[in-house]
């Protein structure tokens, strides 16, 4: 269980280097198998500052989501976020922070998408509903799209040789096409958890598109899969695939050894808006998923798009 002191403690590391990133890796093996498996395919130093940034993301994510979320109040945020400043300024304050200032020390990341998921959750504390798409969308940007931002240093980076953020602090300009694809797998995350959120009193979709096919909250609440229902969610697929397609025009950009697991990552995960269709949109009763063959099977094609798109 994550434990925030109201004043972070600096003592010494308990584990070493290398024992942080097994941690790390094993956390993304366990919660974000898709992912781990596009991880396997990049080269050791950058998977393992994947996996460091994965897991103070999911450590975030569980403030407000995890076994302990009753007890998160804002300023348990505040104190996150200066336990988030001590990591920049190369200090671990408990063991679970030692993979990321090692990570911070290899490559120019910048803090202020860490900052803003951190604000993602505090949306979370406040508002269990989104009027427009537009709120939804800065939300997205906030608790996915912020990622894409974290990792482009990592992806693009020619060698983890950059100065660490307390040496030598360097922004870095937002990469659209890195907060597109955040927003995209965040949007799809949505509609395939439309049932769980709804039973934790959560509704994601926005109200003005559930008005707009004439479906109610009562309904959503209540689960009822029809017309109007298949009406909708047609229509939030398509907006999750227009921010595929747009964040696969910076694919390109990246550096030749980072294309493959980005393309096996966007195909596999963009996967499980098919299979919402395949399951009649129903994703109240039916988990929507892409089985590991299947995900095998993307790995060649994606390799093709990373060295001929």
């Amino acid at each position: 269980m994550l434990q925030l002191t109201e004043t972070p403690i600096r003592s010494a590391p308990q584990v070493s280097i290398d024992d942080a990133y097994e941690r790390c890796r094993e956390v993304t093996a366990t919660y974000s198998k898709s992912f781990y498996l596009a991880t396997l395919l990049m080269t050791e130093a950058k998977r393992r500052a994947i996996w460091a940034i994965y897991l103070w993301c999911r450590r975030t994510d569980e403030l407000v989501d995890g076994p302990a979320a009753a007890t998160t109040t804002p300023a348990t945020l505040d104190r996150w976020e200066r336990q988030l400043e001590s990591i920049f300024n190369g200090v671990a304050v408990d063991d679970e922070d030692v993979a990321l200032v090692d990570t911070l020390s290899h490559f120019d990341i910048d803090i202020q998408p860490f900052r803003d998921m951190i604000n993602g959750q505090r949306m979370d504390l406040e508002s269990s509903r989104y009027q427009t798409f537009e709120e939804l969308k800065l939300y997205c940007y906030r608790v996915a799209g912020t990622v894409g931002l974290m990792s482009t240093v990592v992806m693009g980076a020619d060698s983890p040789l950059a100065p660490a953020p307390w040496d030598k602090p360097k922004l870095h300009p937002p990469t659209d096409e890195a907060v597109a694809l955040g927003i995209a797998n965040q949007l799809t995350n949505i509609l395939r958890d439309v049932g769980e959120d709804a039973r934790r009193g959560r509704i994601y979709l926005p109200l003005d598109d559930l008005a707009m096919f004439n479906y109610t909250e009562s309904d959503l609440m209540n689960g009822v899969v029809d017309d109007r229902w298949r009406a909708l969610m047609k229509f939030q697929i398509q907006r999750a695939r227009k921010y595929y397609a747009e964040s696969e025009r910076g694919i390109r950009s990246l550096n030749n050894n980072a294309r493959w697991p980005v393309w096996s990552s966007l195909m596999v995960y963009s996967k499980i808006l098919d299979a919402i269709e395949a399951n009649d949109y129903d994703v109240f009763t039916k988990r929507a998923y892409v089985p590991g063959w299947r995900k095998m099977l993307y790995l060649p094609v994606a390799w093709l798009r990373s060295n001929v798109l």
